[in-house]
């Protein structure tokens, strides 16, 4: 599925589009996959009507297929699926050898009101807010012109699918589906077998580096190029105003007794403390006790790490000290690069170990 930076983008593309009255395009949503795919379910792709697209699907020949059939759907105004396996002649997966099968569904967004399923979403990433986002694309499996409803906080924020019965059906499908990833379900209505893909969405993840060291600078433009929402933060408004420092970077000058004031610390927040003090990082790490933040990490060297973990006031943190994969890190840049893959790791529920395992298998 799209990133939650990636996700951002579409939407802003799609709102875009509706704001300039532009109606030549069409949206492809990755709903089914099977085997080894490029990407996962509930990725979406936008075309344009001169082929432009916003949030690439793969950059490859599906790519160019997708494309090229979504241009037929702009100029048709039909709504279609297009299966891509060795059944169906476009084998273009298996060419590839990725030895994968997917399902697009593509639709044209020309319908008034098509589109107005991004302002709700939008607005729950931009509060921090976790959602669902159903679309109901096949009744009895014949492709149908898609309907949504947007689900958050136990209660449905937008529903287009204009029958209160399906509506119960696909919200309690909503309320059902894990915090993580995206699907598509079968579900029982009174209007027949309803297809209907459902997706978690979650916010932009936010990265809250504290101290002004070189490992914290080189880590500031890697969690950029990554989507995360960075900020640097510091007590000194001096080493805030460096013009070693990206120009655009959010900064804040805060103490730890100020830090919950100053910044929102909630699940989609990871927190890293490189000042090299240790009695600071204590102090900043201390602060966090309590929080739902993701992660917390300190850099540190085995003494250091062990004075961190005998601290009373660090007692109900879970620490992630000395932070970062293990991976020889010794320059600023290595380390800020071992720490990201931590994060990426944690918040995306894995390991952090090698993509194979002893016997060469690939892990799903």
């Amino acid at each position: 599925m799209n990133s939650p930076h990636e996700l951002a983008q579409l939407l802003d593309a799609l709102r875009q589009l509706r704001k300039d009255g532009e109606t030549r395009a069409a949206l492809a949503t990755l709903t089914r996959t099977r085997g080894s795919t490029f990407r996962r379910p509930g990725t979406h792709m936008l075309v344009l009507h001169d082929a432009r697209v916003v949030c690439e699907l793969s950059g490859g020949c599906p790519q160019r297929d997708i494309v090229a059939r979504a241009l037929e759907v702009i100029a048709s105004g039909v709504p279609r699926r297009v299966n891509y396996n060795s059944e169906s002649g476009l084998d273009v997966l298996m060419e590839m050898g990725c030895g994968g099968e997917l399902e697009i569904l593509i639709e044209p967004l020309a319908p008034a009101g098509t589109t107005d399923f991004a302002d709700h979403l939008a607005r729950c990433l931009h509060a921090r807010a976790e959602a669902r986002l159903a679309t109901l694309f096949a009744i009895d499996g014949q492709t149908v012109l898609p309907q949504r409803m947007v689900w958050s906080a136990q209660r449905r924020l937008f529903d287009s699918l204009g029958d209160p019965a399906v509506a119960t059906v696909v919200a309690d499908a909503c309320a059902a589906w894990p915090e993580r990833g995206a699907g598509a379900q079968q579900l029982a209505s009174p209007r027949g077998t309803l297809d209907v893909l459902i997706e978690s969405v979650r916010p932009p993840h936010a990265l809250v580096v504290i101290g002004s060291s070189a490992a914290a600078r080189a880590l500031l433009p890697l969690s950029t190029a990554l989507g995360w929402q960075t900020t640097l933060v510091d007590h000194d408004p001096a080493r805030l105003q460096s013009p070693e420092l990206p120009a655009s970077l959010h900064t804040v000058c805060s103490t730890p007794a100020q830090l919950h004031e100053a910044l929102p610390l909630d699940a989609h927040t990871s927190v890293v403390v490189m000042t090299h003090n240790l009695e600071q990082d204590i102090a900043w790490l201390a602060a966090l006790a309590g929080t739902p933040v993701a992660y917390a990490g300190s850099l540190g060297s085995r003494e250091r790490v062990a004075r961190m973990r005998g601290a009373p006031e660090l007692a109900r943190l879970r620490l992630h000290a000395p932070a970062g994969l293990d991976i020889g890190s010794e320059t600023p840049e290595e380390i800020a690069l071992a720490v990201a893959a931590e994060i990426m790791a944690v918040i995306n529920g894995r390991s952090g170990g090698p993509l194979r395992d002893n016997d060469g298998a690939i892990h799903g």
